[in-house]
């Protein structure tokens, strides 16, 4: 699962608050292509879903409610010309379900975001944009990011980083 050093690259950032991870998910918006896999880490509470909701209302199109898929496991959202699947992985119980769920699709049509992807095991795709966020006060206000770009994703991320 692991890449060599030389086909990964790190960003970390501070988020002073939900309007600093809001304008990360915005400028993020612009880079996401079919095919792409986005995985969403961090602790409970962490920000995993807020930052897919800025992420999907930062895409073009009307702004809409995007829920937690915690108990559906997978949202669809069509965003102009994306379709973007929304997956939550907390309750997966083997990493071959993800298949059940529509991940071979979702990667062929649209764009993934995952939230749990440490759930997929081995079956988490080589070319990836990882992100933890991760609340380094008690009110969960700030948070840091760790963007880390494996494969294709290496170049979109030093855009981002720009």
């Amino acid at each position: 699962m692991g890449l060599p050093a030389e086909d990964r690259d790190t960003l970390d950032l501070e988020l002073a608050d939900e309007a600093a991870t809001v304008a990360l998910a915005a400028r993020l918006a612009p880079l996401l292509r079919p095919g792409d896999l986005v995985a969403l880490g961090g602790d409970l509470g962490a920000g995993k879903t807020a930052f897919a909701r800025a992420l999907i209302n930062a895409l073009p199109g009307a702004p809409e409610e995007v829920p937690s898929p915690t108990f559906t496991l997978v949202q669809l959202y069509e965003r102009g010309d994306l379709s973007v699947w929304h997956f939550d992985l907390y309750r997966l119980e083997r990493p071959e379900e993800i298949w059940e769920l529509g991940l071979e699709e979702a990667l062929a049509e649209g764009v993934s975001l995952v939230e749990w992807p440490e759930r997929l095991g081995p079956q988490l795709p080589r070319d990836r944009l990882e992100i933890v966020l991760r609340a380094p006060d008690p009110e969960g206000t700030r948070r840091q990011a760790r963007l880390t770009a494996h494969g294709a994703w290496r170049a979109r991320l030093k855009e981002l980083a720009a």
